[in-house]
C-alpha cells in the first residue's frame, strides 16, 4: 500500500463531534459526507406528513452512514440523522474518499470491502431479519448483536427499528423474563 495515497486520505478525514440531539443529515439535503461514528450513537428516522417519526436505524460506535440517495441516485436525502447521546465521528467526503483511493488499488479494494460491503451486508441483514424472524427472535438478535444500544436508546426507537409497536416490545421483554425466572 502507498504510504503517500493513505497519509492523503487521512488528512481528508475530520473528527467532528455532535450534541445530542443534532442532526448529522437532515432530510431533503444533498450532503455526499461518509460517517464513522467512533463514539455515541445516532439514529437514521424519516418523518412522513404524518408527522409520526419512524425510526429505522441505530448507529453505535463502529458503524457508518452516509446519505444513500445523493450518492447512489443524485437526490436529496429522504432521512435524518440525530445525535441521541454526543457523538464523535470520523467524517470525509465522498468525491474526497473516491479521489483518493482511486489513485491506489490497494486502497481501492480497501474502500470496496470496507464502505460497499460493509453497508449493503447492514442492508441485507435487514431486510433477512424482517423475512426470516418473528418480531421475537428479531430482539433476540438485536439484542446479541447490539447489546449496549438497548440500554442507550428510547424503547420507542428500538420497536420502530425491529418494526414492532413499543407495547409489543414490553410484552417481548416480559415473555422472555418469564421463560429466564
Amino acid at each position: 500500500m502507498n504510504f503517500i495515497h493513505l497519509l492523503t486520505l487521512l488528512r481528508k478525514v475530520k473528527i467532528r463531534s455532535f450534541k445530542k440531539g443534532e442532526l448529522l443529515i437532515s432530510e431533503g439535503c444533498t450532503k455526499t459526507e461518509i460517517f464513522f461514528i467512533r463514539k455515541g450513537l445516532v439514529r437514521g428516522f424519516h418523518t412522513p406528513s404524518s408527522g409520526d417519526e419512524v425510526t429505522f436505524q441505530l448507529y453505535p460506535e463502529t458503524y457508518l452512514f452516509t446519505n444513500i440517495h445523493s450518492l447512489l441516485f443524485d437526490g436529496t436525502s429522504k432521512f435524518s440523522y440525530e445525535a441521541l447521546e454526543p457523538t464523535k465521528a470520523y467524517v470525509i467526503d465522498h468525491a474526497d474518499f473516491i479521489k483518493v483511493t482511486s489513485q491506489n488499488a490497494n486502497l481501492s479494494e480497501l474502500s470496496q470491502k470496507f464502505m460497499g460491503k460493509r453497508v449493503i451486508r447492514q442492508a441485507f441483514q435487514r431486510i433477512e431479519s424482517f423475512v426470516l424472524l418473528s418480531p421475537e427472535e428479531r430482539y433476540l438478535k438485536y439484542v446479541q448483536d447490539f447489546p449496549n444500544v438497548v440500554n442507550r436508546a428510547p424503547d420507542k426507537y428500538i420497536a420502530n427499528v425491529l418494526g414492532i409497536t413499543p407495547v409489543s416490545l414490553s410484552r417481548i421483554r416480559s415473555r422472555i423474563a418469564t421463560r429466564k425466572a
